[in-house]
């Protein structure tokens, strides 16, 4: 199979960002020395990125923010601010803190974000809001949603996870019951259903339940034994391949799954590369933040900002399914060349997976102008 993964632009900002330090704290502010040492031409520009309570080394959404930021940064000589989020009480003071430094364009990581960065692009008409992984309650000329259709990609994550069980049971929960990770899971478990009608199979899926909508959460996006007790309790079920929807918690499902010898699907990164856990990775279903940032950043510096959502999807590389890196040589051709037939047939249409959680770029613009008839 042939793997769908980031534009070449983010790649050189992983490995930098992988020196985060384990204490959370927030990274200075960078000096835009580019690769080669030298100085990147600099411009007059700022971008800040504020993080949710996971933090910037949580190996997934915000690292990956984290990255794009970085890249950006050294491909453009950029200034930047960041604020690192301990808790939900922490966000508007944060967003407000990026505003008070003179900020252009000012990042929030995550739906819990929305809020804050709502109220603040209302407030500050003159600066630049981008807000990761939900849209804007409210339509305003400065605020521009990055959402992306992981129901896509967690679609082949669920076809691959279903062929590869050797116990017939497969599971995934989440941090928060919101629309960005449900989505995820929604993909999942429709991609298991597609292996078993495709196989005459009848691999189970445990941890969620797509048409009543109810499942296993965590109750937060930091908190790793509460992470690693809801793994136990899919484990406890017979799963033995399971992806965590849950940022930095997802991570407390690694030590349950090592001592299992069961299986992770990672998400948002690509786990083999971010985590310690790449021994028991089968792959990651990509959601590609680093390169919406990165382009979003582009288009302020190009003074080329707008409004207009950006959905990220199989057919424009803004999701997919990662390598399979030490596994690769256990996933039959059959099954590879099941997922590469899939991903073609989403990209073309002629397979839609239907989920009431998955963002589009009508769904965005719709629901900010549902905002606006109300005011």
């Amino acid at each position: 199979m042939k793997p769908i993964t980031a534009r070449a632009g983010i790649a050189l900002a992983a490995a930098a960002a992988l020196t985060l330090s384990a204490c959370g704290e927030a990274p200075d502010e960078e000096n835009g020395d580019g690769e080669n040492g030298e100085a990147a031409e600099d411009v007059d520009y700022t971008a800040c990125l504020v993080s949710d309570e996971g933090g910037w080394d949580d190996q997934s959404f915000n690292q990956s923010a984290y990255e794009g930021l970085q890249a950006a940064i050294d491909d453009f000589g950029i200034d930047d601010q960041t604020a690192e989020s301990q808790s939900e009480a922490d966000y508007s003071s944060n967003v407000d803190a990026m505003v008070q430094q003179g900020c252009d364009v000012v990042f929030g990581v995550g739906f819990l974000l929305e809020e804050s960065l709502n109220a603040a692009a209302e407030a500050n008409p003159d600066t630049d809001f981008a807000l990761i992984d939900e849209v804007f309650s409210e339509e305003h000329e400065n605020g521009k949603p990055l959402v992306f259709n992981t129901a896509e990609a967690a679609y082949l994550g669920g076809y691959a996870a279903a062929a590869m069980t050797e116990s017939g049971v497969v599971g995934t929960w989440g941090g928060i019951q919101i629309p960005s990770v449900t989505v995820f899971m929604d993909g999942f478990a429709d991609g298991v259903e597609r292996y078993n009608e495709d196989n005459d199979e009848d691999v189970e899926l445990v941890g969620w339940d797509k048409d009543s909508q109810n499942g296993s959460f965590s109750g937060d996006f930091s908190d790793q034994t509460q992470g690693q007790q809801v793994t136990e309790q899919l484990l406890a079920q017979d799963a033995d391949i399971i992806m965590p929807v849950a940022g930095n918690a997802g991570l407390g499902a690694g030590p349950a799954i090592e001592s299992a010898d069961a299986r992770m699907i990672w998400v948002d990164s690509d786990g083999y590369e971010s985590t310690e856990y790449g021994d028991i990775i089968l792959t990651s279903v990509l959601k590609q933040i680093s390169q919406a940032v990165y382009d979003t950043i582009e288009e302020g510096v190009n003074e080329e900002f707008s409004s207009e959502p950006y959905v990220g999807d199989l057919e424009n590389d803004g999701v997919g399914l990662a390598p399979f890196h030490d596994f690769e040589d256990e996933v039959p051709e059959d099954v590879m060349d099941a997922l590469d037939q899939i991903t073609e047939e989403i990209i073309s249409g002629e397979t839609v997976i239907d989920s009431e959680n998955a963002p589009s770029e009508d769904d965005a613009e719709a629901e900010e102008g549902d905002a606006d008839e109300d005011e």
